[in-house]
């Protein structure tokens, strides 16, 4: 890939997406430019793999072909805003912020700008995210496959429409959470039943790892998987029956509904 890629804030996810593209070997260091208001990442950065520490956002958007705006949803307009004059014709800009429309970004940098909305999940962090692709108009398919052979580098990308993107939340970004929950519940049960925390915590883990890895790559329904586990008059049923009388699926769906109406709120303010 001979693209220059710019970054302009070194955070958690920032970062995360940096690692992974660099890990794929798809680009050098050269190739890459970073800005973070933290001088001493990008002076690490330059020191290990070569990559240019700029001293500005500004000079990150005049020498990139993609920029990726990885800062919080609270300031990207002003590091929009204050990058517009610097933007090439066609240079790509990526926001990884959540609830900041396509629209709202293009009031800043124009509306002939290439511009491209992704939503990663925090599972970019071991290069196992899933990320959705939201390009405006301005992105030919060209293009757009090459941001998703970037995105690709730190897990699996889907194209979403924009009307989209708030059930991706509610599925993908905000879900890892509940996930993390539901693995510390059932290792707290096993903790009550006398296995150690570490050990609960590791078959508790790698029993969803391995049930996500299952329907991924059977693609059956995830009803058919359960009924696999389900044997007549077995310990499993009993389970299921007891978090059917709970509500689990129904406070899962409320859960992720909630989501979608906050990151609906968010969009609109």
């Amino acid at each position: 890939m001979e693209q220059r890629i710019g970054f302009i804030g070194l955070g958690n996810m920032g970062n995360a997406i940096l690692q992974g593209i660099l890990a794929s070997n798809i680009i050098t260091g050269p190739q890459l430019y970073v800005y973070d208001t933290h001088p001493e990442k990008g002076i690490s950065l330059n020191q290990l793999y070569g990559i240019n520490n700029l001293d500005s956002a500004k000079n990150v958007a005049k020498e990139s072909d993609i920029v990726i705006v990885a800062v919080k949803p609270n300031v990207i307009i002003d590091v929009l805003n204050d990058i517009q004059k610097e933007l090439k014709k066609n240079t790509i800009v990526i926001s990884i912020a959540a609830g900041v429309s396509i629209k709202s970004i293009a009031k800043c940098v124009g509306y002939e700008q290439k511009i491209i909305r992704v939503m990663p999940n925090t599972p970019a962090l071991v290069n196992a995210a899933m990320c959705s692709i939201t390009p405006n108009t301005e992105v030919t398919a060209e293009e757009l496959e090459i941001v998703q052979k970037l995105f690709n580098c730190i897990g699996e990308t889907e194209i979403v429409s924009e009307y989209l993107i708030d059930a991706v939340v509610g599925a993908s970004g905000s879900s890892p959470a509940f996930v993390f929950m539901f693995i510390e519940a059932l290792a707290d049960g096993a903790v009550k039943g006398g296995l150690s925390r570490k050990q609960a915590y590791k078959f508790a883990a790698q029993a969803v790892l391995g049930s996500a890895k299952l329907l991924l790559e059977t693609e059956k329904h995830p009803g058919e998987l359960k009924d696999m586990v389900c044997s007549p008059a077995g310990t499993t049923i009993e389970g299921v029956q007891m978090l059917e009388e709970k509500g689990f699926r129904a406070a899962i769906i409320d859960a992720v509904e909630a989501t979608i109406t906050k990151s609906k709120l968010l969009g609109e303010k």
